[in-house]
């Protein structure tokens, strides 16, 4: 297994970047070309079915079948002339990743066993029925019941990939309860369009429509192939389980913003071209913090298609990966010691005018407007701190939260001195009073040829779960495997049922006979004294915080499971049931599914762990304290035993210790197993989960530590693992 590891390092040492081309000399030659957007649409359908199908996607009209035919017939002639011969509907189950099964445009002429034709019809774009026993489901549906349905989201373009034509769709039950993440957000973000363009048109009365915005920021590892399949926890979990840090990790802070190793600059050119012909907006790429760490980022959209998009972009970026000789790590904490990977979530609201709800504006009238979003916002993160938690929190995700960058897994907001000073003011004022939102500063740098910079009306804290940079608030606690759906969900339901409350207190002060200035000010200031305690603008690191945290009623738990538990609280459930976004019976289920998920992925971890100890890190520290005790023995057969004595000390000082950590370890395994079979017994998902965090975990830290205290004793020529230094900086 040695040779293996040394071979692997060789192998990777003699790799050359490939030579990666552009499609063409210009990108907006070839963007979007496997997209059946709206200039695309324009070529292939007749300008009554376009004219319908632009209602159906920008206002919500029913698409009946003569359109959908129309559609399926223009779309297949599309797909096929790019190649496709099958079509699938893209789905996204409780797995948090993707689905799809895909059938062949073929059908029979006439009669069964003659002639053939290419056929898509609208009955088929429009629903499938795809065998839903297999997916969880959290109790919905028993497992000999396979009856489950796909329905097609016209508000997210299709495309091809390779052969096929890929229709994105939601995924229901037979008896209609949601088994994915994007029939719930699809509900969400009609629910936040309806609650904050009825609180628009307080300011404008031509407001028709509120659109959520989201830009993600994807973090990700990437490894040589080579070592990646000589270490059999970063195959199987997605995560090495062992591994002492290297002597040099991220402590220069030189990787970080650095020169792009080679590989990875002909990786990042090759998936930007391939994103570009699918319509992502790659924007920004560069190293991130830890060695072998990169991030991208596209320009923002429609939060909708910006997920279906990230979602399509992490398969692009696994399939490339392997085309460049290496394998793509989107695990939140693939490396103990260094920055784990997030998704920063950027999200915010605009009207259909143009305007953005979380943009400052030039008048006291549109800084009202302005802060009555950022205050609703406020209160809604600060009622469902404990939720919006949950809504990112996987197994993975807590490896990462909390250290080296990312957020603590405790949910506040940072707004900035400026903000919170406004905030402030308008708390202690005794009336309203015109709000002005500062301009941006100037700072002089004093260089002649460097011209002013412009300051932001807020700094940026890199510790804030839930920051505000300016014209949007950046979602920070999202893990970087996660798909976005599950938070953006969330997030835009909260502000919806905040935003219909805060209209309906607004209206019954009018009815009072205030003013709708007064009213909006009397709310927003109540609003800004209830919701001070998510406001924190210090050290979200530090243990005086988590001790101030709790002192203000913040969610300060740290167990997955207890945290999943905040989706079926009362609160919960009634935000989410007002909203019209899930039910009571969706939301139990979900928790199920999650707990499930959890015990899972604790249980393959632990397997691996303990596969790991006891044949390769046991059998390698015996093999080398044979090499020492062999070693003694020889010393002692030449030399005097006083002499033999003084020479063999430090041997066996070795061999001791050695047999210490190795007992330590094979002591600890079987304790890991035992409670494994404890845990496996206990009915209750919630309480077997409790049960893998509370009982199992605990072993995985003191496991590790002692394999790897044996990896700086052995001899390096016998460990078979590929160690940090070479995962973390052979590029």
């Amino acid at each position: 297994m040695s040779s293996l590891r040394f071979k692997a390092v060789e192998e990777a040492f003699k790799k050359k970047a490939l030579e990666v081309t552009p499609p063409s000399k210009f990108t907006s030659d070839y963007y979007g070309k496997y997209v059946f957007n709206r200039a695309t649409m324009a070529k292939y359908l007749s300008k009554d079915t376009l004219k319908s199908l632009k209602n159906v996607i920008d206002k919500g009209a029913t698409l009946n079948l003569d359109i959908a035919n129309d559609v399926a017939a223009g779309m297949r002639m599309w797909a096929m002339e790019l190649g496709a011969t099958h079509y699938t509907h893209w789905f996204q189950p409780l797995t948090d990743s993707t689905a799809e099964k895909h059938d062949s445009f073929i059908d029979y002429a006439g009669a069964p066993g003659e002639a053939i034709i290419e056929d898509f019809s609208g009955k088929l774009l429009a629903q499938q029925e795809p065998d839903a026993s297999s997916f969880p489901s959290g109790g919905i549906r028993s497992t000999y019941e396979a009856r489950g349905y796909t329905a097609w989201d016209p508000s997210s373009p299709a495309f091809v990939v390779d052969d096929t034509l890929v229709v994105p769709t939601i995924f229901i039950s037979y008896t209609g309860e949601s088994l994915d993440l994007k029939a719930p957000l699809l509900k969400a973000l009609s629910a936040v369009d309806k609650a904050a363009t009825a609180v628009c048109k307080m300011f404008d009365p031509s407001v028709k429509k509120v659109v959520s915005f989201l830009g993600w920021e994807q973090e990700y590892f990437l490894v040589d192939e080579g070592l990646y399949a000589t270490r059999p926890d970063l195959l199987l979990t997605g995560r090495t389980l062992l591994g002492h840090e290297s002597a040099k990790n991220q402590q220069l802070d030189d990787h970080y913003f650095g020169s792009i190793p080679s590989r990875v600059a002909a990786y990042m050119k090759d998936i930007e071209f391939e994103a570009y012909k699918y319509g992502i907006p790659a924007k920004t790429r560069h190293n991130e913090v830890a060695p072998n760490q990169f991030e991208l980022a596209p320009i923002f959209g429609e939060t909708n298609l910006a997920v279906d998009q990230n979602l399509l972009m992490m398969s692009i970026m696994k399939k490339i990966a392997r085309r460049h000789g290496f394998r793509l790590l989107l695990h939140e904490k693939p490396f103990a010691g260094i920055n784990g990977s997030g998704k920063h979530n950027n999200w915010s609201l605009g009207t259909d005018t143009g305007v953005g709800l979380l943009t400052p504006g030039k008048t006291p009238e549109e800084n009202l407007q302005f802060v009555t979003f950022l205050v609703n916002i406020l209160q809604a993160v600060y009622k469902h701190n404990a939720l919006l938690k949950a809504s990112i929190m996987t197994a993975q995700n807590a490896h990462r939260l909390g250290a080296n960058e990312a957020p603590p897994a405790i949910v506040s907001i940072f707004l900035g001195t400026q903000l919170t000073a406004i905030l402030n003011k308008l708390e202690n004022s005794t009336s309203e009073e015109a709000i002005v939102v500062g301009a941006k500063k100037t700072l002089s740098l004093g260089i002649a040829h460097i011209p002013e910079v412009f300051l932001d009306n807020t700094d940026r804290n890199r510790t804030s779960p839930f920051a505000f940079t300016g014209n949007r608030f950046e979602f920070r606690a999202v893990g970087s495997s996660a798909n976005c759906s599950s938070a953006m969900a969330t997030l835009n339901a909260a502000v919806a049922a905040q935003l219909t409350e805060f209209k309906a207190e607004v209206d019954s002060k009018i009815a009072a006979g205030s003013t709708k200035e007064k009213a909006i000010f009397d709310v927003i200031k109540s609003y800004i004294k209830s919701s001070k305690a998510i406001r924190f603008d210090g050290n979200g690191y530090s243990d005086e915080w988590k001790l101030e945290a709790a002192e203000r009623g913040l969610d300060c738990e740290t167990s997955v499971p207890k945290i999943l538990k905040a989706y079926t609280s009362k609160a919960s459930i009634d935000l989410f049931k007002s909203t019209g976004v899930m039910t009571d019976v969706e939301l139990h289920a979900r928790n199920e599914v999650k707990w499930e998920t959890y015990i899972k992925k604790i249980q393959i971890e632990a397997r691996v762990l303990g596969d790991l100890a006891i044949n390769h890190i046991i059998p390698v520290a015996t093999r080398y304290q044979s090499f020492l005790l062999d070693n003694v023995y020889k010393i002692k057969a030449v030399y005097s035993a006083d002499k033999a004595e003084k020479l063999s000390k430090l041997d066996s000082e070795l061999i001791e210790e050695i047999a210490e950590h190795i007992s330590i370890i094979k002591t600890n395994v079987d304790a890991l197993v035992e409670a494994r079979k404890v845990a496996n017994k206990i009915d209750s998902e919630y309480e077997k989960a409790l049960s893998y965090h509370d009982d199992i975990l605990p072993y995985f830290d003191t496991i590790r530590y002692h394999a790897d205290k044996l990896e700086l004793i052995v001899d390096d020529e016998m460990w078979t693992l590929p160690k940090y230094r070479e995962l973390l900086f052979i590029r």
